[in-house]
Parts: C-alpha cells; structure tokens; sequence
C-alpha cells in the first residue's frame, strides 16, 4: 500500500493520518532508503575482476560536438595526445570546419534524429561542447540520440561554473538551466553523465573585454569589483583539455576490493571539479603587472559593487540586450559570500586525474597577447 493523502471528510477537510496511515507511510519511507543504501553497495561492490568475459574496463570511443570549437580543440589536442581513444567529431552538415588528423568525421541533421543515431552508435562516451548560444533543443536531440544509440557516459555542456549550486544558476539562468539535461539523462536511464565543473576559463576571461575580469589592456583600466579579494576557481584551456581526457581515460571500474585508485564511475551522475589556479581580482592584477611590466599608478581604477554590477547585467538580459549576460554572469561569482569558489565548497579532483601545476605569469601573457591581437574580442563563445 502506497501512503498518498490522509483521509477526506464529508465537508472537504482534511482528517489526520490514522495511525495505520502513518505506520505505513514510514514503512515506506524505510523501504525506500534500504532500496537505495542496497542498490548503492551494490554499484559499489562492481569490479572489473567479477565483469563477464569480453568487458572492457576502459572507454575506446569518444564522440565530441564543437571539435573545433573554443574549448573543444584542446579536449581533442589532449585526447589524441593521450592516445587511449578512437575519437569522433559530430559535425554539421555542410559544415566546413576542419579536424586535426586521426579524428573521425560524422556529419549530422539535427533536423533529423536518425542520424544523430548513426554518428554515436558504437560510441562510448559523448562529450558537448557548445555556445551558450546553442539552440537549447540540441542538446536535449544528442541525449536523446545518445540513449538511443546506447553511449554509456556523456559529459553534457557544463565546463564553466557549478551546476549543482542552486542559487548560483538561478542567479545566472532561472529555471532548470543546466540541470535539465542532466535529469534529462538520468530519466532516460541510458547512460550516467558527468558534469565537468571548470569554472572561468582564464585566458578567455582576463582579456577581451572588461565586462568579464574587468581588464581593458588597450586602455589599462580596470574595473575591480568589491575590494578585489574574492577568490575564484578559474582553468585554463588546456588544462580543460588535460582534464576531460584523464577523466576518460581512468579505468570505468575498480580492478577488485584492495584497489583504491580514482576511476570512471566514482564521478557517474556527479560534478567533476577541476581548477588551474584560484585567483582573487588582485591576484589577476598582481599578475598582470608583472607580465606587463607596469606600475599600478599606470592604471586607471574603478571600483564597483558585485551585486548592483550583477544585477545591471542581468537587467539587460531579461531586456533583450544579451551582451548583458558577461557582466551579470561574471560579477555573481565573485559575490563576498565565496559562493562562486567551487574549489572551497566542493574541493578540487585535479589530483584524482593526476593534472599537472601550472605557472599563472605564462598564462597572463597569453591572454595580454591575444587580447592585443584582437582574439578574444568581443563575447562570441564563453563558457558557462
């Protein structure tokens, strides 16, 4: 018997649950947890050395949507580099970009779910990687080509900030956001996903414009927000790279019970966090002096709240004017309550994926040179 409402009176009203009622909505409750606790020692007492004859306890295929696009080419510069995997570009019809050599070339309709089908079938992994301009249905079209085709893992469109903070989305994108794909996957039953958390990516956000960390290198203005001294996760791009392959090249299970190395399904149906650096705005601008070699007296300096900043951006957002979306997106995670710091509220797994250290001043450059050379002008990608 399934407890659902305590019983209705003759006028309406609501009656309290009779004690059988009650007895039998906390046998419920009771069952339901020993069903989970179960199902979980059992997911935890998978090993590889108990698997049927023929499994496979590593990923060999790996399909990606945006190859070429602004984070995609490192994950496939660090996956063909790795060299474990077979690796598949899903591209458009009609499309013109160009793959590195040893990629795989699927073109697909997303008009046409059959064959999105066709691209992924004998596919271990998928991995998204899209604008924050994407149409939204296309990536609910590669889930659920994904199920279809039988991919058992995907890495949905994440690789920016924390999914799984709910305030923080609701800051950025209300509604379901970013989750719904991952609710999306785990109703479809067909694969596990995995959300991988990367916060800013650096060089992206130091240069181009100063709605994102606030640096005009052209004019050298700064715009610092708050006192500057909220520190953030932010990665580099190749570290992106680095961490999606190591991730999928870990071993799918454990070898037996006294194995204790990191593998793939410690992250199924979870956040996966990673950071390069964790960087307050004064950090950034310790850094951007030396590498350029300046003064801070060279420097026109602006201060403004995080919050009225936050909420200017997203005003113009709801107005239509989405070039809104940089300032509100960026000025949130760096609000005084350290909820934007997934590397102090949930931890880093750079270690669990063995990812190396890297050096800040190498990357600053980087993004003072791209961002002289125009590169990283204007809001065209941006991860979110």
């Amino acid at each position: 018997m399934l407890y659902t409402n305590p019983s209705e009176s003759s006028d309406g009203s609501m009656d309290a649950p009779t004690q059988f009622e009650t007895e039998e909505y906390l046998n419920l409750i009771e069952r339901t947890v020993n069903s989970i606790l179960q199902s979980e020692l059992t997911m935890t007492q998978q090993y590889a050395s108990n698997q049927p004859e023929g499994f496979s306890n590593h990923i060999k295929n790996i399909a990606i949507v945006g190859a070429t696009g602004t984070s995609g080419k490192y994950i496939v510069e660090a996956l063909l580099a790795n060299g474990k995997q077979k690796v598949t570009a899903i591209t458009r019809e009609g499309g013109s970009a160009t793959v590195p050599a040893g990629v795989t070339v699927k073109k697909v309709n997303y008009d046409d779910p059959s064959t999105l089908v066709s691209a992924l079938q004998g596919q271990d992994a998928l991995v998204i990687t899209m604008s924050v301009r994407a149409p939204p249905d296309q990536q609910t079209k590669l889930i659920h080509a994904a199920a279809e085709a039988g991919v058992a893992w995907i890495l949905p469109n994440e690789f920016g900030y924390d999914s799984a903070n709910e305030s923080l989305c609701n800051d950025i994108f209300p509604g379901a956001g970013k989750l719904q794909y991952t609710s999306l996957i785990e109703q479809l039953g067909k694969s596990k996903w995995i959300g991988f958390v990367t916060g800013f990516w650096y060089e992206f956000s130091l240069g181009g414009s100063p709605d994102r960390f606030g640096f005009d290198f052209h004019k050298r203005e700064f715009i610092q927000i708050d006192e500057g001294t909220q520190p953030i996760p932010v990665t580099t791009f190749p570290m992106v790279g680095k961490g999606v392959a190591n991730l999928l090249g870990l071993p799918i299970l454990r070898q037996d019970e006294n194995d204790r190395l990191p593998c793939l399904s410690d992250f199924g149906n979870k956040f996966c966090y990673i950071a390069s650096f964790v960087l307050s705005q004064k950090d950034m601008l310790d850094s951007v002096l030396r590498v350029t070699k300046t003064r801070i007296e060279d420097w026109k300096i602006t201060k403004e709240n995080s919050k009225e900043r936050h909420e200017r951006g997203m005003a113009r957002v709801r107005g239509g004017d989405y070039s809104g979306l940089a300032i509100g997106m960026y000025s949130r995670m760096f609000f005084p309550d350290g909820s934007g710091n997934h590397a102090e509220t949930r931890g880093l797994d750079n270690d669990k994926l063995g990812l190396p250290k890297e050096d800040l001043d190498e990357y600053t450059e980087i993004a003072v040179k791209k961002t002289m050379e125009g590169i990283l002008d204007g809001y065209q990608s941006g991860n979110s």
